[in-house]
């Protein structure tokens, strides 16, 4: 993890850069918030900033995300009482880390903020056979293209490949496309110089350079624009890059891994994605079976959730029961591992027992589990299903069902736009035209998030 250290390097500060080194941080450091900000605006890029609270943390986080930088903050010092802990939350540290530090704590909110602990959790033939032939590319500079459903940890398995190449020790980057407006996203990739455009201040690092050495995640490459993906594809086989109102092309030495959950052959027939950029980017495709594909993984997975919440929460590990693994494993899990890691989740919390019980394994609308398993059969479950749509939407017109439906599947979705997108069989444009829409009308839209509840299993 690489971590950014903002302040002045004395003292107790001093000694929690050194428990963080000791946990495997890669530590950087400046002095003031500026400086902080110029080394991310360069490229140096960091996974996460540990500031002293006396710096201005809000005015900092404001100047990144100016500059399209969102690295999450912790807040740290000595002499700080509940008051000035509380205002550095306030200003948008995500935890205090009061000093002289406890190694413990240091861990436990590296481990939390950064969630670099990504786990590859398999047990199940299909999925076992899809990770063999990872293991056999991971260590060649081919471009890698993963496929499958959303939720069914794409990037988790991107990760696994950059971690088992030769790239391991270099930075490791990843690019949402369709979460950057594609008027932002080629500054994005290839950085900008100063003046390019209103609002480019200074010169700008892009993703290419900040991956240099190491490896480049495009996620959700189908959503890029067509223009785009022609710089892109210049990108790859020549590799050199064209900051945005630069004039001198920038070498750059990167591995490219990207995702997607549609079928780019068909997207290619349709004349929304590149033959030619197909081509450079599937040299090796991996597809991930999606879960209720690979039973036995299931289980294995809902363990692994539930220890690992279970520590988060510092909660008892709870065993989950026999009931409640039958309910597991006869689920069809349509949001994948997204969906079983936030049930079990849930679980966690909920759970009142020695064991963790079916009741305690409940839908994100509060319904059990037991209500949306395969036992009703086809056409009870069709008969259910209507029943509570009919109950639900009596006299709502159908622009109120519709805005419903939108923010409802948002929230389940975690924000995440491309994947609301996907379920509500929209395209990216038309939801997000229509969430303009409902703002401007005063409604309050789920912002993605990044906390624990979604880590690791980005599609």
């Amino acid at each position: 993890m690489r971590l950014l250290v903002v302040g002045r390097l004395s003292g107790q500060l001093a000694t929690a850069v050194k428990m963080a080194m000791a946990h495997g941080a890669k530590v950087q450091h400046v002095e003031r918030g500026d400086q902080a900000t110029e080394q991310l605006r360069r490229g140096q890029g960091a996974d996460l900033l540990m500031v002293d609270w006396r710096i201005d943390i809000a005015a900092l986080i404001a100047a990144n995300e100016a500059e399209r930088i969102f690295v999450p903050v912790v807040a740290c010092g000595v002499d700080a009482g509940p008051s000035e802990a509380a205002a550095a939350i306030r200003a948008g540290a995500k935890e205090f880390i009061p000093l002289p530090p406890e190694a413990d704590l240091i861990a436990a909110v590296l481990s939390a903020v950064a969630d670099d602990e990504r786990p590859l959790i398999s047990a199940d033939p299909a999925m076992k056979a899809v990770i063999q032939l990872a293991d056999q590319v991971a260590r060649s500079e081919a471009s890698i293209l993963i496929t499958g459903e959303s939720g069914v940890g794409k990037e988790v398995m991107a990760r696994y490949l950059h971690q088992k190449s030769k790239r391991a020790e270099r930075p490791f980057i990843s690019v949402n496309c369709a979460a950057i407006p594609d008027n932002l996203l080629e500054s994005e990739l290839f950085g900008h110089e100063k003046g390019a455009f209103t609002g480019a201040v200074a010169r700008r690092i892009g993703k290419f350079e900040e991956a240099d050495g190491g490896t480049l995640l495009l996620d959700e490459i189908s959503e890029m624009d067509v223009r785009l993906q022609a710089k892109l594809l210049r990108a790859i086989q020549e590799r050199v890059i064209d900051r945005v109102g630069g004039g001198k092309p920038v070498p750059v030495n990167i591995r490219i891994i990207a995702t997607s959950n549609r079928d780019l052959a068909k997207s290619v027939a349709e004349g929304a994605f590149r033959e030619d950029l197909l081509y450079r980017l599937n040299v090796v495709n991996l597809k991930l079976p999606a879960l209720r594909e690979r039973p036995a993984d299931v289980i294995a997975l809902a363990d692994h959730f539930v220890k690992k919440y279970a520590a988060a929460n510092g909660v008892p590990v709870r065993p989950v029961s026999e009931s409640a693994r039958r309910a597991i494993a006869g689920h069809r899990w349509s949001g994948n591992v997204r969906e079983l890691e936030n049930a079990m989740h849930r679980a966690v919390l909920l759970a009142t027992g020695p064991e963790i019980d079916v009741e305690a394994i409940r839908l994100p609308d509060g319904q059990p589990l037991s209500g949306s398993t395969y036992d009703a059969g086809p056409a009870g479950r069709a008969a259910q299903t209507a029943d509570a749509v009919a109950r639900a939407h009596v006299g709502q017109t159908v622009a109120q069902m519709e805005k419903a439906l939108i923010l409802d599947t948002l929230t389940h979705c975690l924000g995440n736009r491309t994947h609301a997108a996907n379920i509500l069989g929209i395209s990216i444009r038309t939801l997000r035209n229509k969430l303009n829409e409902y703002a401007d009308e005063g409604t309050t839209i789920p912002a993605p998030q990044s906390g624990v509840a979604a880590a690791g299993y980005a599609a």
